[in-house]
């Protein structure tokens, strides 16, 4: 079993926003010194062998990946405040290849892969298969321009790293669930399997009302022909070619037409996060939120909402 999940990175090629190195530490957190080491000395940087300067270049990354440059120092502030420096800087020093730091990592977090996996898995051995799948990918890494370069590098420290890990976890496990099964739909994945991103020990995130009525509205602004190709393609677990098929159109054209509508889904409901008067750094964490713990019925939404604006589209 081979965890196909890929790291996202930003424009400069770093993970998940910041990288050990040692330039130097100017930038947005420079401007917050007394919170910056407070925050350095409370995460144990320094027996992981990160510097003061690779820690603040770190920080500048978080704060550059989720505030624009408008944002004054206080939000930068707010941000920086309620991260999880410990588990970031554990996070990062694995990344890094530090002994110690794996060590710690196993100890704190290897039971918890293991008995998430299982409950997901339904299944001890492919559970343990999974976990393992999970943890070798985790600690394999490539060099890019001279750096390491790791998954666990797109931690940013906005939500505890055990979710994190939980949902990196259950991502991997939907891609192999998929690649058995042939694309069976992910509603019904999360319906027989309902710890699959909550860890055995702690909620994620919180779901906010917010969230709730911004995902409930941006369903509803579907067209007919986008509800009709998301359900189909989610919840009747058809082809990318048999979809294409209904809409005359070439399958490859078909797959950017899935990517483009869930890429602005997601927009919508960030812009009516916002909107409500989240921050955004407050949205990207509702957006980290088990589909499961919402009270909008995704499934039952969506084929209301394809039904309602053209019956005959609906799928069966």
């Amino acid at each position: 079993m081979v965890c196909s999940c890929k790291p996202e990175t930003d424009s400069t090629g770093n993970e998940g926003g910041g990288g050990k190195n040692d330039e130097s530490s100017s930038g947005r957190a420079a401007s917050l010194g007394s919170l910056v080491s407070a925050l350095y000395e409370s995460s144990g940087a320094a027996q992981f062998d990160i510097s003061a300067s690779e820690f603040s270049n770190i920080l500048n990354g978080i704060a550059d990946k989720y505030l624009s440059p408008e944002h004054d120092t206080a939000a930068v502030g707010e941000l920086l405040s309620k991260l999880h420096a410990k588990e970031l800087v554990l996070a990062r020093a694995c990344a890094a290849g530090h002994s110690k730091a794996w060590e710690d990592f196993l100890t704190s977090y290897r039971d918890l892969l293991y008995q998430t996996a299982i409950s997901v898995a339904k299944n001890e051995v492919i559970g343990r298969e999974l976990a393992d799948s999970l943890y070798a990918d985790l600690y394999s890494s490539e060099s890019r321009a001279g750096q390491r370069i790791s998954r666990l590098n797109s931690y940013t420290g906005i939500g505890s790293l055990a979710g994190w890990l939980c949902t990196v976890l259950a991502r991997c496990y939907v891609d192999h669930y998929r690649q058995q099964q042939r694309l069976v739909p992910l509603d019904e994945t999360i319906e027989e399997n309902p710890q699959l991103i909550t860890a055995t020990t702690e909620v994620i995130v919180s779901v906010d009302p917010r969230l709730e009525d911004a995902t409930d509205d941006a369903l509803s602004s579907l067209s007919p022909e986008d509800g009709f190709i998301l359900a189909s393609y989610f919840l009747d677990g058809r082809t990318l070619a048999d979809i294409a098929s209904s809409l005359n159109v070439h399958e490859s054209t078909a797959s950017r037409r899935v990517e483009k509508i869930t890429s602005q889904l997601r927009n919508k409901i960030m812009a009516a996060l916002r909107q409500r008067g989240m921050s955004r750094v407050q949205a990207e964490e509702a957006l980290q939120a088990d589909v499961r713990d919402l009270q909008v019925n995704v499934s039952l939404r969506l084929r209301k909402t394809l039904q309602e604006k053209h019956p005959q589209s609906s799928s069966k």
